[in-house]
């Protein structure tokens, strides 16, 4: 067993609970959910029953191993290569993500937004303007937004380091196992580095890579207006004097604790007022636009099926004229 650090909270779960047939059949159930005409999915349901007592037996005897990847890429909106992995163990993604999100979400500060449920691009940037708002008293002085961007975020997380900030948190030596099959089946092309896109225990597994920084940035930089979506973080404050230090302390942390590096042409300190891009959108005083080329993407992808939750989207800014192109474009492949 490891030893329990006093200070943490410790995940109480046991292997046993998190493989039992009824847990593999909930899994099974949500990775289910929207993919059921897919043929790999179909192949898996003929015997079903069959197949999940065979992979809970690999399970509980520790002969579970990762199989491979299926590689490819997609543009969203820049170039990002997706590994795909089997239905089989995409059910056990299902599986620790299910068991241990309970445990870990509520650990996370309140300003970390990305793969957690409701906690989404929405309410980031109400966020953001909630935190502009105050450091500027109102839009009543200068203020300034350090913005940064983790290099090649997924592509770096040290697979060492990630082993380790689990273990201070889980000491079932089984489920930590476990983790460590989903962990080394993957290696962005450096050995011990990286975690695929396509994984729904990456999504997870990040956030419990980033919080050790989120921690450092809220409690030893004592940093008040912080938002991290992801590898996409601000600061807001009223000098640039104190971003530019909190910068070189952020810098080395990640760089000695989390062997991440910050992308060297995406770092910068802006005023409040010059209009700040973060996450799709341009944030000025007192409205948002879209980034242009969001609006670009957004009518190159626009369809009859998901043109309502696009508007739903502009609904966060001041994009009168884009909704109502929506609405025309609508319109007329209704009348056609």
């Amino acid at each position: 067993m490891h030893k329990k650090s006093k200070a943490k909270k410790i995940y109480e779960g046991s292997f046993d609970d998190i493989t039992s047939l009824n847990a593999l059949l909930l899994a099974w159930r949500e990775f289910r959910r929207g993919k059921s005409k897919k043929g790999d999915v179909q192949l898996y349901e003929r015997d079903l029953i069959g197949n999940l007592l065979a992979l809970q037996g690999e399970l509980v005897s520790g002969r579970y191993r990762h199989g491979a990847y299926q590689a490819f890429k997609i543009n969203d909106p820049k170039p990002r290569d997706i590994h795909k992995s089997t239905v089989r163990d995409r059910i056990v993604h299902h599986l620790l993500y299910k068991a241990l999100t309970p445990f870990f979400f509520p650990i996370f500060i309140s300003d970390s937004y990305s793969c957690q449920l409701g906690k989404g691009t929405h309410r980031a940037i109400n966020r953001y303007t909630h935190f502009a708002r105050k450091v500027s008293e109102n839009n009543t002085r200068q203020s300034f937004v350090l913005k940064c961007d983790i290099r090649k975020f997924f592509a770096n997380i040290d697979h060492d380091t990630l082993r380790e900030l689990l273990k201070e948190r889980i000491v079932d030596e089984r489920i930590l196992a476990l983790l460590e099959r989903v962990i080394e089946s993957f290696n962005s092309g450096l050995k011990g580095k990286g975690l695929p896109l396509g994984n729904l225990t990456s999504q997870l597994l990040v956030n419990i890579y980033m919080h050790e920084f989120d921690i450092y940035v809220k409690q030893t930089l004592k940093v008040k207006y912080y938002i991290r979506y992801a590898d996409d973080f601000v600061v807001l404050g009223s000098k640039r004097e104190d971003l530019e230090s909190v910068l070189i302390r952020m810098r080395q942390f990640l760089k000695e604790k989390l062997a991440l590096e910050l992308h060297p042409k995406k770092v910068t300190i802006e005023t409040l007022s010059s209009g700040v891009d973060f996450l799709g959108w341009v944030h000025f005083p007192h409205h948002r636009i879209l980034r242009t080329v969001t609006k670009r993407r957004m009518l190159q992808k626009c369809t009859t099926s998901n043109v309502i939750s696009y508007r739903g989207m502009l609904i966060d800014g001041n994009e009168y004229r884009l909704s109502q192109s929506l609405s025309k474009f609508v319109s007329s492949t209704v009348s056609e």
